[in-house]
């Protein structure tokens, strides 16, 4: 069976994310999406948030598992199994990262191997971060960079009600 394990802050889920995802359920006979802490980064949402937004996001993709991880990846990896770390390319500075984040893996455990895809052209340019500065400015037109349901999800939280 092959396992992927697709790792990030998701903070929040964006379409990005989603098409990235997508892909990887294809690949993988179970690909979990692994919300981790970010030492280095303030999230905007909990965890219990996070999570919540991936599994509405990931809900029509029976494959797909969502979990949350305080750890490395490659301790989630080990821990559910997974022999495959999927992660999403969106531009050329993304494979600089993605190369040597790669080889610190491989250091860590050489049996897991890290599949690369590209993210889909029409949403290279989005990131969680252009998702929260354009909330920060109480822009709606975040809406058109995360599914349906994350930006209804959202709303909520912004009205007080989830």
């Amino acid at each position: 069976m092959k396992i992927g394990l697709y790792p990030g802050s998701f903070d929040p889920i964006t379409n990005g994310h989603l098409g990235v995802i997508t892909k990887g359920a294809k690949l993988f006979d179970k690909l979990y999406v692994c919300i981790l802490k970010n030492a280095v980064k303030n999230s905007e949402f909990t965890d219990e948030d996070k999570i919540n937004m991936a599994k509405l996001s990931v809900a029509h993709l029976k494959n797909v598992i969502v979990v949350q991880e305080d750890g490395l990846t490659i301790d989630a990896c080990k821990k559910y199994g997974a022999n495959f770390i999927l992660r999403g390319l969106r531009s050329s500075a993304d494979f600089e990262f993605e190369f040597e984040l790669n080889n610190v893996n491989k250091t860590l455990d050489d049996d897991i191997e890290t599949i690369l895809v590209m993210t889909n052209i029409n949403e290279s340019h989005i990131s969680s971060s252009i998702v929260r500065e354009l909330m920060h400015y109480n822009s709606k037109d975040y809406s058109k960079l995360v599914p349906k349901p994350v930006f209804d999800y959202i709303e909520n939280i912004k009205k007080g009600k989830k």
